[in-house]
């Protein structure tokens, strides 16, 4: 759109105010994308977090099957902290990630863990090398999407969708006469 000199005032200020509006918004989402990039970037590629779908029990109430949760790698970890772990190579489910908390133990020996709906520790002693990281966040039943929109009809379905909008928004376009 351009505007000349005769334009009225209001019909300028609203293009000003939209363009400005517009620049705020980039450079908000250059700023969240940016710290994302920083401080919770995937260890796939470099970063310290871990994005993991939850699967099991063993942590209820405070984590349920389906959540997805999001794990930072930290220096060092306390009895109390929720901690994913790799089951340490050598050992039976070698690699498995388990999410369970910290009941003992220390960095030398290895930390004593045991999910919150279990009587039992665990089999193994996950030492820092071992341990992905402390829980941060825990978002209920997200983890559930992520499997659907892996499985075909969860494509369709986003795909679908995705057309549906896109058509919505280009329904008030008016063409030329």
């Amino acid at each position: 759109m351009t505007l000349d000199a005769t334009a009225p005032a209001t019909v300028r200020g609203d293009v000003t105010s939209w363009r400005f509006a517009r620049r705020v918004s980039l450079a908000l989402m250059l700023v969240l994308v940016a710290g994302w990039f920083v401080l919770l970037r995937p260890t796939v590629v470099g970063g310290p977090a871990s994005y993991l779908i939850v699967s099991g029990t063993s942590m209820l109430p405070t984590i349920a099957s389906g959540d997805l949760v999001l794990a930072v790698e930290q220096r060092s970890y306390a009895v109390g902290d929720v901690v994913v772990y790799r089951v340490p190579a050598g050992q039976p489910a070698a690699g498995s990630m388990i999410i369970h908390r910290i009941v003992g133990g220390d960095t030398r020996s290895g930390y004593i863990v045991r999910g919150d709906n279990r009587q039992g520790q665990d089999p193994w002693r996950p030492t820092n090398r071992d341990v992905v990281g402390r829980m941060r966040v825990d978002v209920p039943a997200v983890g559930r999407l992520v499997v659907l929109l892996r499985q075909p009809f969860g494509i369709a379905l986003l795909a679908a969708l995705t057309t549906f909008l896109v058509a919505l928004g280009t329904s008030n376009v008016r063409t030329p006469k």
